[in-house]
């Protein structure tokens, strides 16, 4: 069975491994369907072609996103693809997805520069880069400096992260560590390794403790009973 899924990330919380508290990402798996099967004869490569999601309003396709892996012995077009085929408590995972982007950016948040020193008439030149190359010798700026440009929107993978809960029931999983992009982005796991799910268990002294937070409305936490507001008058 293929060791790829993919997933929409929900959130960021936290987990308890024992007596440490790890950061964790909330990833909802898609069930997927195989769509496509390629091979050298007619496409000039072996692979499968899956597709997951719900369809747009303006089409009739069953799926609106398709995605390529490798080929699998055994499944054919019309099979499903399960997340509990793929991944379990225990899994550790190769994650990638599309980091946020930040457009247009400086050199001192984009590369971490220093900046000028912000004395002896330097007040409009703080977060500038300085200078970028050599004088007549090269007399050119060498590929590769850093300099302002765009920022994110790149490919990031997350190596070596944990499944460390899953919900078959609602494909919600809960893995190790920071996933890259925004939320309800696209992300992409492979299984890379495999642990005993009970030293998981024996980490955590069970099923580990997931905290999620919660957020209450400002009049929601201020309201408070007419009891104790007359008693606050006395």
């Amino acid at each position: 069975m293929t060791k790829v899924i993919y997933g929409k990330k929900v959130e960021m919380g936290e987990v308890y491994l024992g007596e440490t508290r790890r950061g964790a990402t909330k990833i909802a798996l898609y069930p997927m369907t195989v769509t496509q099967l390629k091979n050298t004869e007619k496409d000039g490569y072996n692979a499968i072609q899956v597709g997951f999601g719900a369809p747009k309003k303006h089409t009739q396709r069953k799926v609106n996103k398709n995605r390529e892996m490798g080929f699998e012995e055994g499944l054919e077009v019309g099979s499903v693809i399960n997340p509990k085929d793929v991944v379990s408590i225990g899994s550790i995972c190769d994650i990638q997805g599309t980091s946020k982007g930040k457009g247009f950016a400086g050199v001192v948040k984009r590369w971490n520069f220093a900046g000028g020193p912000r004395t002896h008439g330097q007040s409009d030149r703080l977060r500038a880069p300085g200078s970028i190359g050599q004088g007549t010798t090269p007399g050119r700026v060498h590929k590769g400096k850093k300099m302002p440009g765009r920022m994110g929107s790149d490919t990031v993978t997350m190596k070596k992260s944990m499944v460390v809960a899953f919900d078959e029931s609602s494909n919600i999983v809960w893995v190790t560590g920071p996933v890259p992009g925004s939320r309800h982005s696209l992300v992409r796991l492979e299984v890379v390794d495999q642990k005993d799910a009970g030293v998981i268990s024996y980490l955590s002294g069970g099923l580990p403790k997931i905290v999620e937070k919660v957020v209450e409305a400002a009049s929601d936490s201020a309201q408070t009973s007419p009891e104790l507001v007359e008693g606050s008058k006395e």
